[in-house]
């Protein structure tokens, strides 16, 4: 193992390939990506790793319980959380699930599915969920705050042109509910985090290769799914997301509330079907307690 950035311990036995600034791989897979690792060096901080990974803050800091986010041990390895089941909607589209900060886009022919994070909706300004479309693509838009949000700034300009302190970057897909928008960013660091009035924000580089796969009409589902189950060969896996108020405890101090939600005992046993005296309970108490963001295989060996 080198000292260099570009090194990685591969971790995943499923091998997707990695573009695009974000995961792309075939639409028949129900998990997508490859989980990676690397090796911290001095003067390493997550919040900037998070950027350099094309990662979203809060996801990296829920992938390694324990690191200090800000002074991490130089030599410790730091897990990449970039492999992810797909949420339970129809592969069309954009399909964005909120408590995961990540967008999935369906390529029309079925080939491929692009994944990339994201910063939603903060407190009393979250980002709705539900099914719309892109009802116009916009480059180098200019932003022009809302009437709400000039009452809660008065120093808001009346417009901002496009440029680098443009806050919505270089591009901008439309949404059907007037206001909401999927746009890049000029404070990357906002990725991964709820930090918005409610619009969708990508970093520039995922949001050009977004802008440039779809066009308006384009399909958009917004999920709240905390909880996804997803067959994998013969193996049933599970991932957990926190709830919106963790993800804000964990980006503000670092630490993470255990909470159990009810419904994934159903989910599980649900997803199972007649597999479920294969269901390992021990490791899914695990995984609904730590909601670490990570597919964990549940079920055990079959038993000949």
């Amino acid at each position: 193992m080198t000292g260099s950035r570009t090194a990685r311990l591969r971790l995943g036995f499923l091998s997707f390939l990695l573009i695009l600034a974000g995961s792309q791989v075939t639409a028949e897979a129900a998990i997508v990506g490859e989980e990676e690792s690397i090796i911290l060096r001095d003067g390493d901080t997550l919040l900037d790793l998070a950027v350099a990974e094309s990662l979203g803050y809060v996801e990296l800091l829920l992938a390694n319980p324990g690191v200090d986010p800000w002074i991490p041990a130089a030599g410790t390895e730091l897990l990449l959380p970039k492999r992810h089941l797909l949420p339970e909607a129809p592969p069309s589209g954009i399909v964005i699930n909120l408590p995961e900060f990540r967008l999935y886009y369906f390529a029309p022919d079925g080939e491929e599915v692009l994944t990339f994070p994201i910063g939603i909706g903060r407190t009393a300004h979250e980002t709705p969920s539900g099914q719309t479309r892109i009802v116009k693509k916009r480059a180098d838009p200019t932003w022009i705050p809302t009437a709400s949000a000039r009452r809660d700034d008065p120093d808001l300009p009346e417009f901002v042109p496009p440029g680098p302190d443009n806050p919505l970057g270089a591009h901008a897909l439309n949404l059907g509910w007037p206001r909401y928008v999927i746009h890049g960013t000029n404070r990357p660091y906002g990725i991964g985090r709820r930090v918005s009035r409610g619009c969708i924000r990508l970093y520039p580089e995922d949001i050009a290769a977004l802008f440039a796969a779809v066009e308006p009409g384009t399909e958009v589902t917004i999920l709240n799914q905390q909880v996804k189950t997803g067959w994998v060969g013969d193996e049933l896996y599970l991932e957990v997301h926190p709830t919106p108020l963790q993800a804000d405890a964990l980006a503000a101090t670092g630490r993470l509330t255990p909470y159990d939600p009810p419904e994934t005992t159903a989910l599980v046993l649900e997803a199972a079907k007649g597999q479920a005296a294969r269901l390992n309970w021990s490791v899914i108490r695990r995984v609904t307690q730590e909601r670490r963001g990570i597919p964990v295989r549940i079920t055990m060996p079959e038993l000949n």
